[in-house]
């Protein structure tokens, strides 16, 4: 492993409440209702306003840029399945808990693939969770 990668980085908690979903689908221009709008959300069968999969899917990421010292250039690839939704009432913070470990080395390649666990509530919300960082 390099000296620039911590294994400590890997583990993290995200919050995510209704102003960063309006924040994020500002920045991605997904304004899909089911994300901001209780009404909406309802109407199609979810229980609230839902957090966007690719905002999941960053807030993973993020613990492994840290990992790759904070460079992105690093995360090689990444590669998920969306298995849950991480629903964000009015009014409150939710916690996304970010776990992770290094689950293959190739040395002559100089890469690591990392193997995420991220849930929300106890319940898993993205599934086989991976990236290949440059190490």
């Amino acid at each position: 492993m390099s000296a620039t990668t911590d294994p400590a980085a890997l583990t993290r908690t995200v919050t995510v409440d209704r102003a960063r979903l309006v924040a994020y689908a500002d920045a991605s221009g997904d304004q899909n209702p089911i994300h901001q709008d209780a009404e909406v959300a309802r109407s199609v069968g979810l229980e609230d306003v839902i957090a966007h999969g690719m905002w999941t899917m960053g807030a993973a990421l993020d613990a492994v840029t840290a990992y790759a010292g904070g460079d992105p250039g690093r995360v090689l690839s990444c590669a998920t399945r969306f298995t849950g939704m991480v629903v964000v009432p009015e009014g409150e913070t939710v916690e996304v808990q970010v776990e992770g470990a290094v689950k293959k080395v190739d040395e002559e390649a100089g890469t690591e693939t990392v193997e995420l666990t991220v849930t929300c509530g106890g319940q898993k919300v993205l599934g086989r969770c991976q990236a290949v960082v440059r190490v």
